[in-house]
């Protein structure tokens, strides 16, 4: 069945790219006052740009921290959480650790807090996901080693001002020894709802599972399949997609199969969007806004336009809804970062 999205429709009042600087993986956030935060890695170190203007421009990258044997690449890199007062940052090394990094949303130093992961070396992959709810709640989700030696769903939460995150928990466990160790499993939160999804390896397939908690991450629901069909794969797509909550509590999710992207809503059918890997997803109220990469074109769809979008080349295309009807882009393309912000029509 082939979803009925269409192309993003836009007028390129900004038409241009800006370059930010060298760097790859970035990661957006927005916190309670409105500040966007950009944050992305340069071989060892860490890196953060703020706007305090709705996207138009952004302050000159400060650097947060250096992290000899910092993963990055192919998803693997430093990821960004805002909520009313904090600002959380998080990244891997080789050896395991996962490293985060608070910001007092008032205040303009990073400060390292230490490691998430309470069982050391338990996190060599460098593969995880972080989300806040708007009241300083947040979340994180990665893959570990310490259940079996092999990659299986872990789990922590941080609550305001804490230092110290909650006793790591596994989430999920394959039947099968492990999780697909090389996707990036992703988590959003919004109120009490939150979502985490991941890539599974089960009787050879690696489909996209979707775990929900309503109780801010005390306890969730069976994992759940996405979609009908199956991918049966003796290797490793490297491709986790996204998940997001719409202002209604629907969960959405994208994700690719075969090389084919799919858009899927909780308990429903999958659908296809396009050709294509390397997805994500965005909220816009109730209409999400997906983003993709065809060879290295990164592409823009959204569910009420008809026309379509060419953002840019490149790859890792992050997307922001923003006031006014416009998005702002962000990507990589030769080691370096690169910013639009377009305007819908």
């Amino acid at each position: 069945m082939k979803l009925l999205f269409f192309f993003l429709t836009i007028c390129f009042a900004q038409s241009r790219a800006n370059g930010l600087g060298p760097g790859e993986q970035p990661r957006l956030s927005r916190d309670g006052k409105g500040v966007i935060r950009i944050v992305y890695g340069q071989k060892d170190k860490i890196y953060c740009a703020a706007s305090t203007d709705n996207g138009v421009s952004f302050q000159a990258p400060v650097l947060v921290a250096e992290l000899p044997g910092m993963h990055l690449g192919m998803s693997r890199g430093p990821q960004i959480a805002s909520s009313a007062h904090y600002s959380v940052i998080t990244a891997m090394d080789k050896s395991g650790t996962i490293h985060w990094f608070r910001l007092d949303n008032s205040a303009v130093e990073w400060k390292d807090m230490g490691a998430i992961n309470d069982m050391k070396g338990s996190a060599p992959e460098g593969l995880m996901g972080i989300a806040a709810d708007g009241q300083d709640n947040f979340y994180a989700v990665w893959l570990d080693i310490r259940t079996g030696k092999h990659n299986q769903v872990y789990f922590s939460v941080l609550s305001g001002n804490e230092r110290r995150w909650s006793p790591n928990r596994l989430v999920y466990q394959s039947p099968d020894g492990h999780v697909c160790e090389c996707c990036k499993p992703s988590v959003y939160a919004k109120g009490k709802e939150v979502a985490v999804m991941f890539r599974n390896w089960l009787g050879g397939s690696r489909d996209l599972y979707l775990l929900r908690s309503h109780n801010k991450g005390r306890s969730f629901d069976a994992a759940q399949k996405l979609g009908e069909g199956t991918w049966q794969l003796n290797g490793c797509p490297m491709d986790g997609g996204g998940v997001i909550i719409d202002a209604s509590g629907v969960t959405h999710t994208v994700w690719q199969r075969n090389g084919i992207v799919y858009y899927c809503r909780a308990g429903e059918k999958e659908l296809s969007v396009a050709k294509g890997r390397t997805c994500s997803i965005a909220a816009d109220g109730e209409t999400p806004i997906i983003a993709l990469q065809t060879g290295d074109t990164l592409q823009l769809l959204h569910a009420q336009q008809e026309h379509p979008t060419i953002v840019g080349a490149g790859s890792f295309l992050q997307t922001m809804p923003l006031s006014g009807h416009h998005i702002l882009c962000v990507w990589e393309r030769d080691n370096a970062i690169y910013i639009k912000r377009v305007a819908g029509v």
